[in-house]
């Protein structure tokens, strides 16, 4: 099985002290539908950055941005969404653990993996370590420019007095078909843990500003690698894959050409310093066919309780906070959390 090819990568238990095991995902994020990537209702542009655009070509282009917290806090919701109905959320202080309140409970599965800064608590580095990921294409080729207007009941931008709405404006928006590469690096992970962040990821389907309406994306997971560090980054990824599709390139790009062109890229790395595990295409299919098998409706309550429950012998209950000038000060301390 390709979880046992991972072996000696993966961590039988989780650890206090990380010993150096890396696990690589390649991930390809294809948006399905019209996507925000930017702070909703703030007025900004699409986040985008000015980058080489291959490796070996030096032309200067901007490429759309899908940030880290803009990946991270949808599949972190998405796991959350299965532990709460599993009752396996922790209370603290009498409030069940939720994000962007500062208040992990600091003993679920989530804390464990994820991470959390609470002050005056305790304090947990997250194991799934994310980046940017960049479009393969140029900005100018992938945004596309909406009008939005919001009319009365009587079908018309004017009410019953005659004056005219002032909801109309015009907003950016990803177009459908736009591809974003991805490298996800697991630290020191179990191969429930690996389970938990995978299905995290093909599960989850909405990203972006405006999520109920739009940003409806389609992950895939193209490459797995376990090494002794870091492999190439997502821009360094998305500028291989760049040159070995070839100019001219315009939207929208062919899925399989871009699927043929990464893992043509990937294949690469099996010979860098420090990887010691690549699984093969069979190998990965088998990989996603043991996720899905624990994430069904059969298996999902034994899974996710049997990993809640690996925690358990490092779990402690937060002592009481003191009274006085330090818990106000506690109180005010930011909390890390993603976005």
């Amino acid at each position: 099985m390709s979880i046992q090819k991972l072996s000696p990568v993966l961590a039988t238990t989780y650890e206090n002290f990380p010993k150096g095991r890396f696990i690589t995902l390649i991930v390809l994020r294809t948006t399905h539908s019209e996507t925000i990537f930017r702070t909703e209702g703030s007025g900004e542009s699409m986040c985008n950055e000015f980058v080489q655009a291959g490796v070996n070509n030096d032309n200067i282009i901007q490429r759309l941005v899908m940030t880290k917290r803009k990946q991270v806090a949808p599949e972190r919701r998405y796991g959350r969404e299965h532990l709460r109905a599993h009752e396996l959320l922790y209370s603290k202080d009498g409030s069940l653990c939720s994000l962007n309140t500062n208040a992990p409970c600091e003993m679920c599965v989530d804390c464990f993996l994820y991470g959390f800064a609470a002050g005056g608590g305790g304090a947990q580095k997250s194991r799934i370590w994310t980046e940017d990921a960049f479009s393969i294409l140029s900005a100018t080729d992938v945004v596309g420019d909406r009008t939005i207007n919001a009319i009365y009941e009587n079908g018309t931008m004017r009410d019953e007095k005659g004056n005219p709405s002032t909801a109309l404006n015009t907003s950016e928006y990803i177009k459908p078909g736009v591809h974003f590469l991805d490298v996800v690096t697991l630290k020191d992970v179990t191969a429930d843990e690996l389970r938990y962040i995978v299905g995290n990821i093909l599960f989850t389907s909405r990203y972006g500003a405006v999520s109920s309406r739009v940003g409806r994306m389609e992950n895939q997971i193209l490459g797995v690698f376990g090494s002794i560090t870091e492999l190439p980054s997502s821009l360094e990824l998305v500028q291989a894959t760049y040159d070995t599709l070839g100019e001219p390139l315009e939207h929208p790009l062919n899925i399989h050409r871009v699927i043929a062109a990464t893992k043509q890229v990937i294949t690469n790395w099996q010979n860098r310093r420090g990887v010691s595990v690549q699984l093969s295409d069979e190998e990965l299919t088998n990989l996603i066919t043991d996720v899905e098998t624990h994430w069904s409706e059969a298996e999902r309550d034994t899974f996710l309780k049997r990993l809640s429950q690996s925690y358990e012998p490092f779990r402690q209950v937060a002592p009481e906070k003191n009274k006085g000038k330090g818990k106000a000060k506690n109180k005010n301390t930011p909390v890390e959390v993603e976005g």
